[in-house]
């Protein structure tokens, strides 16, 4: 699946963005309008910012996958 179909189940939630440059971010996709994914990223401390990646930047988009706790066999939502 185009990692565009893809991302549209996946607003609200949280994802890792690869980007063609072979940087990777991370944050709540939070919309996907005029060519551009918009991403609530956290900076520090307390602080937050949405920020916007153009569709030809993006290589790919996937969702955190759960967490496994510590002696389990399945994972934690």
């Amino acid at each position: 699946m185009h990692w565009q179909q893809k991302a549209m189940y996946l607003i609200g939630q949280p994802v890792g963005v690869s980007l063609m440059n072979g940087q990777g971010v991370s944050g709540v996709l939070c919309s996907i309008e005029n060519g551009q994914v918009y991403i609530m990223e956290y900076l520090y401390q307390s602080q937050f910012a949405t920020k916007h990646y153009a569709f030809h930047e993006i290589r790919d988009i996937n969702a955190f996958p759960g967490c496994y706790p510590a002696g389990s066999m399945g994972p934690l939502y």
